[in-house]
């Protein structure tokens, strides 16, 4: 047994000066010794069967029950440190080893494990010496040792050791009893003059005082209701005959209008039959995805669901630095891979694809013709393009893709296969644009647009024949709007071939040729520049709405999807573009070209992307806006159309939320109050036309429902500590929806959509419609009443301007006569007031007014 050292001891040791060799030093990693059972000068060691074998401590062996130590020289463990560096099992007591005076250590094995290791270190020398030569006992405490019985007890101290816990605070937190509700507080205060003075108190009718009493009337309250108790009563239904044919009649239209032969058992058990509880209302964590092998930090700037392969997600991230940062760290950045992440459920770790580009990626967009062909924009104002097709065996699972399980369950059915989530695959991409000729700034938006239209230079929309995405818009903060086109444009003046071999480049083996045309000469097809009228100022767009955007969200269907992914496998259109549009075309006459755009200042515009010639200059300009409203109070980050209806927008920016309608001009058909925390993203739900959801800077997700509340959100949920940089909705099955967010620290949380917010009620539809309508309505009635009151208050002036007319233009004759009638009644005034006084008798009135 080693005995306790004396504090002089410990002194005297650390006093000494340690030996002259030194190691490479990487962490200091703090000892652990016994010091809290008494014993500071022994420290606990694993060691291995490698390790006891280098330094010939092996059990049963070298040490055994009878010689448990082992003298282990200095230099030999220094030996071992050079070479194993930190993974030698001497290793946390390094700092003890250098700092040791003598040259040879006892090691002891701790057979018992009574310090909880196998071995342990005796790290002075008096510890040392008091383990191999123990002090004798003297006879006499040896003879009074042998005279104490053993019934005697003998009292040990307590020893302190730390808190460990069990979960036991969890379980008192539970139960002890907390106040909820908010506290009444009543302060009654009186004059200084009046302190001490004796107070009387009196009885008073409280129906003769305003708000001197509440009535709390009775109203009935849904969510406590009494159940109906049942009995046992006999009834019998006689039928009621009669001699007409109108209950036939009444018959056969039931039959016409309802569905006689559905089985509404088995629809009642679909229904019940679903994921969640319907009381449940809030989202239910399901998984998350961090990059851990990033050695930056970095948030995510866009979320995009695959279209076709369920449980894949990919996620674009940037640098989490300001303006001022990244032209301070530029040439930093340029070493950093710009990249991105395609995240599977089935592994949470390890990226399955990572795309790789020029600059950091703020927004990108799957084509919705080939899942495989990717649009992005950078933050330099570059648009790139990626084809992963040579890799979508990779991340498709084919043996489980056709059978499906018929019960449902929480797993998804896209599993990968094992060896292909060792290694991240890096696929660089396709094409980038000129950087010349392009957005000057961060691109802020992009959309692919529908395949069955495409535009040409002058904004003019023309069928689209070849049945695939051809063109692309983008916004950015340069104040400008793009159109692009991935065909290969045609040129006027033909290059000779010598110049074309010249000019060829060596494509590397591991980048695709599907749009090697395009790669750093692509230019926008137009631009439109939104200006600010006579001003030379222009808007600053962050999010553009299309009219054709709600044709996107039907090819989430799985089997459109699905055919269409298909399709492009076999035929590869995008493999073999046609060079430009064709010349012969036929135009789409009633197409709406107009479309909604959010700005930085916070401002919605409604404004049309075809130009028109200056009559003056005979340039191609842009048209001015159609209408444009200042609603927000910081910039617009959110512009989208509702997937059920086509002609209502949701827009978010700032501190509110505004629903429009693309018919209407007055102004929005809802504007929400400024909320608690400022909005950072948003979006429609996929399958409740009445639900949205948006997120705050302080981590919370706001949940409105239009058919509960429209004043304010009905739910409010925390999701995570730091801003919510993106929300994005997605449809597993028709009983499992999932919601994907994403935060500033890089995390991406997948959440499971409860039952209540997934699945609509019966008319939802119609009723949020009717609502729309009936908001349609106010806004008539309130610019009805408008116009009513500018007409009165025009009417009120003119009459004021007549009356000021009226005064100034009267004519002399008329001032005279006017003149002439005040002062006959001031003389009747002063004949009445001289008979009254008696200074003027009746008789002598005639004389008296001929006098005057």
């Amino acid at each position: 047994m080693a005995t306790k050292t004396s504090k002089q001891g410990k002194k005297a040791t650390r006093g000494k000066k340690t030996q002259n060799l030194t190691l490479p030093v990487s962490e200091e990693v703090e000892p652990v010794n016994m010091e809290s059972l008494g014993h500071p000068e022994i420290y606990p060691l694993v060691l291995t069967t490698k390790t006891q074998e280098i330094f010939n401590c092996r059990v049963e062996e070298d040490v055994t029950d009878e010689q448990p130590y082992k003298l282990i020289n200095k230099e030999t463990i220094f030996e071992d440190f050079k070479n194993r560096g930190a993974i030698s099992d001497f290793y946390p007591v390094k700092k003890i080893i250098q700092e040791y005076p003598g040259d040879e250590l006892l090691l002891v094995y701790d057979k018992d494990f009574k310090y909880g290791l196998n071995f342990y270190l005796i790290g002075t020398e008096e510890g040392k010496e008091n383990y191999l030569n123990p002090p004798e006992v003297p006879e006499e405490q040896e003879e009074h040792k042998e005279h104490i019985s053993e019934e005697v007890y003998v009292y040990k101290p307590p020893v302190s050791k730390p808190w460990v816990s069990l979960g036991s605070e969890k379980e008192i937190e539970e139960e002890s009893v907390k106040e909820y509700t908010k506290q009444i507080k009543y302060m009654i205060s009186r004059k200084r003059s009046k302190f001490g003075a004796p107070t009387k108190f009196s009885d008073q009718n409280a129906s003769n005082v305003k708000d001197a009493y509440v009535e709390c009337t009775a109203y009935p309250d849904k969510n406590f209701t009494l159940k109906q108790l049942e009995k046992d009563v006999s009834m019998q239904v006689v039928p009621q005959i009669k001699d007409t044919s109108t209950q036939t009649r009444i018959a056969l239209q039931q039959n016409e209008i309802t569905n006689t032969f559905i089985d509404d058992w088995k629809c009642l058990a679909e229904e019940e039959g679903t994921f969640g509880d319907k009381t449940d209302t809030h989202l239910k964590e399901y998984q998350s995805f961090t990059d851990l092998h990033s050695p930056t930090e970095k948030m995510i700037t866009c979320i995009s669901w695959h279209p076709t392969i369920y449980g894949l997600i990919a996620v674009s991230v940037a640098e989490r630095l300001s303006f001022e940062e990244r032209v301070h760290f530029s040439g930093k950045l340029l070493l950093q891979p710009s990249l991105i992440l395609f995240w599977s459920f089935s592994d949470p770790i390890h990226p399955q694809l990572m795309l790789e580009s020029p600059d950091d990626i703020f927004c990108f967009q799957f084509c919705p013709s080939d899942p495989n062909i990717i649009a992005g924009g950078c933050i330099n104002g570059q648009i790139i393009l990626w084809d992963i097709t040579a890799h979508a065996d990779r991340i498709e699972n084919i043996k489980s893709g056709g059978s499906r399980s018929k019960k449902a369950t929480l797993k998804p059915m896209f599993i990968l296969e094992p060896e292909s989530n060792k290694e991240a695959m890096y696929i660089r991409h396709c094409a980038v644009s000129s950087i010349e000729n392009g957005h000057k700034k961060v691109i802020t938006d992009i959309h692919w647009l529908s395949d069955t239209f495409e535009v040409n230079r002058l904004g003019s929309v023309f069928e689209n024949r070849s049945g695939i995405c051809c063109q692309l818009v983008t916004c950015s903060a340069d104040c400008t709007i793009c159109f692009w086109d991935i065909r290969p444009q045609k040129t006027s003046t033909p290059q000779p071939t010598e110049k074309k071999k010249e000019e060829s480049i060596e494509i590397p083996f591991d980048v695709p040729s599907t749009f090697l045309h395009l790669d750093l000469s692509w230019k926008p097809l137009s631009k439109v520049r939104l200006s600010k009228g006579e001003t030379s100022l222009d808007h600053c767009p962050t999010k553009v709405s299309l009219n054709e955007d709600h044709l996107l969200y039907k090819t989430q269907d799985k089997a459109l999807a699905q055919s269409k992914a298909a399709k492009a496998g076999e035929m590869n259109p995008y493999h073999n573009l046609e060079g430009g549009m064709a010349n012969h075309l036929k135009p789409i006459e009633d197409f709406c070209t107009k479309f909604f755009v959010g700005t930085e200042e916070g401002e919605v515009m409604y404004t049309d992307w075809k130009m028109e010639r200056d009559p003056e200059t005979g340039r191609l300009t842009t048209k001015k806006p159609v209408n444009l409203y200042t609603v927000h109070d910081g910039a617009v980050h959110t512009v989208q159309r509702s997937p059920f209806y086509n002609d209502i927008i949701l827009t978010i920016g700032g501190w509110n939320v505004a629903i429009w309608k693309e018919s209407v001009m007055t102004g929005p058909l809802l504007q929400s109050c400024c909320a608690p925390k400022r909005y950072t993203s948003g979006h429609w739900s996929l399958t409740r036309p009445g639900v949205f959801y948006i997120g705050r800077e302080d981590g919370y997700v706001d949940i409105w429902d239009l058919l509960e509340k429209t004043h304010e959100p009905t739910l409010s949920q925390n999701i995570c500590i730091t801003m919510i940089t993106y929300i994005k909705p997605w449809t597993f099955s028709s009983k499992q929806q999932f919601i994907a967010i994403a935060d500033y620290y890089g995390t991406l949380h997948i959440l499971e959509i409860p039952w209540t917010l997934s699945h609509p009620s019966t008319n939802e539809i119609s009723s949020v419609n009717y609502y729309f309508e009936r908001e349609v309505k106010h806004l008539e009635y309130v610019e009805q009443r408008r116009s009513i009151r500018e007409q009165e208050k025009k009417e009120m002036e003119l009459e004021k301007e007549k009356k000021k007319v009226k005064t100034y233009e009267k004519s002399k004759e008329q001032m005279e006569a006017e003149l002439k009638i005040d002062y006959d009644s001031y003389l009747e005034l002063e004949k009445t007031v001289l008979i009254n006084l008696g200074l003027v008798k009746v008789a002598e009135k005639t004389s008296f007014i001929d006098s005057m």
